[in-house]
């Protein structure tokens, strides 16, 4: 064999193993970089598991909505005007269960109240029907509109089957939907900081 044939089988083979010597530190480099990026996402896992969520409630306007997202569930939080609050109290003998007493979907103690929350203003709810599990629209003006009564004085209207909730969650008698909306376990950990899908500890 000559010198120079054996000069190209060393260069082919150190050239060989460069080039898997640096294809396996790239691997490496991968494996490293994947999880150190992965780390800065938030976990499927923890969300599937319920973590809660934090919610400034200072930048709701009256009447106005916003929804988050909790154990894949849409949660209503709504700020609720002096005139929506003064309309909770003239529903009572048009409601199901108007002390939300039922048990299928249990009310924390501290929501079984006419305003079904923690703070009267602040309504904090699981915007699924109890029925089906549609999700409901917002009706918050009142008055006569199509599917809904004359004297309706603003709440959530399933247009699946026609399930009406007042503006505290609480179902219409003789409505598909068997129960209340769901309020979900929540406390506020200041004065305008809000945690749903924890309770506050003891």
């Amino acid at each position: 064999m000559s010198e120079a044939s054996t000069d190209a089988s060393v260069d082919n083979s150190r050239r060989t193993w460069l080039i898997t010597s640096c294809a396996m530190g790239g691997v490496g480099a991968a494996a490293v970089a994947v999880p150190f990026v992965a780390s800065f996402q938030p976990s499927e896992r923890a969300k599937a598991a319920g973590a809660s969520v934090e919610v400034d409630v200072s930048t709701i306007a009256p009447g106005e909505m916003l929804t988050v997202e909790w154990r894949g569930k849409p949660v209503w939080i709504m700020r609720r005007t002096e005139e929506q609050l003064a309309a909770l109290e003239q529903l009572d003998d048009q409601l199901a269960d108007p002390q939300s007493r039922r048990t299928a979907y249990p009310t924390p103690p501290y929501a079984q109240n006419r305003h079904r929350s923690i703070k009267p203003e602040i309504l904090v709810a699981v915007g699924i029907c109890t029925h089906l599990g549609c999700s409901p629209g917002a009706r918050f003006t009142p008055g006569p509109q199509p599917s809904l009564p004359d004297d309706w004085k603003g709440g959530f209207f399933c247009a699946c089957h026609g399930s009406t909730f007042d503006l505290a969650g609480r179902v219409f008698r003789n409505k598909p939907a068997p129960d209340n909306l769901e309020v979900p376990p929540h406390h506020y950990v200041s004065e305008n900081i809000l945690l749903v899908g924890e309770e506050q500890s003891a």
